[in-house]
């Protein structure tokens, strides 16, 4: 099975980082093929809206995106850990999403098939608030990156009220939680 973790905190070993571990220690044997991304440390620039992959389904940017690209296709399990801010995905994260236009191009204008089986998408993200619709906001734009990368959006942990580095530790269930999805979808 290949995976794809892509770490998006712009904090080494922060929340996610820790969530997205737990998660990928159960795929950590030689079945598995583990291709981690820490968008921290790549060069990903915004996209500039030049509408050339409308008609080419390719990025013109040339950039550490384009490493992302083949695997988003060749993947068994695409997952995405980011934490929330202000309701959204962070810089990082959003810079990545919005670089995947051209995927969105390839599949709504010009009818490409992404891969023969649907890769499984998964999203791990911590938010420090309080509030009910903390999550609503980045579920939306990750359901929607899932969807133009023709990946089936089939899991989610969200953990509320962690904000602090390394907070994530001391919740009862979260780096569990994790560990149990990723059971789940070894099972699937």
């Amino acid at each position: 099975m290949n995976i794809t973790a892509i770490y998006g905190s712009p904090r080494k070993d922060g929340n996610t980082d820790l969530l997205l571990n737990a998660f990928l220690k159960e795929f950590e044997n030689p079945d598995h093929i583990i291709s981690r991304f820490y968008l921290r440390k790549m060069s990903i620039s915004p996209c500039i809206e030049c509408e050339k992959c409308y008609t080419t389904g390719t990025c013109v940017l040339d950039d550490d995106m384009k490493a992302l690209y083949p695997k988003f296709k060749n993947s068994d399990i695409v997952v995405l850990s980011s934490p929330v801010f202000f309701y959204g995905l962070n810089a990082l994260a959003k810079a990545m999403v919005d670089r995947s236009q051209c995927c969105w191009s390839q599949k709504y204008l010009l009818n490409q098939k992404h891969s023969e089986t649907k890769p499984k998408g998964v999203f791990l993200t911590v938010g420090g608030s309080k509030g009910k619709r903390n999550f609503e906001g980045i579920i939306l734009t990750v359901r929607y990156f899932f969807d133009a990368l023709d990946i089936d959006f089939t899991n989610q942990l969200l953990v509320k009220e962690i904000d602090q580095k390394g907070a994530i530790k001391n919740h009862p269930t979260a780096l569990d939680d994790a560990c149990n999805l990723a059971k789940e979808l070894l099972r699937s």
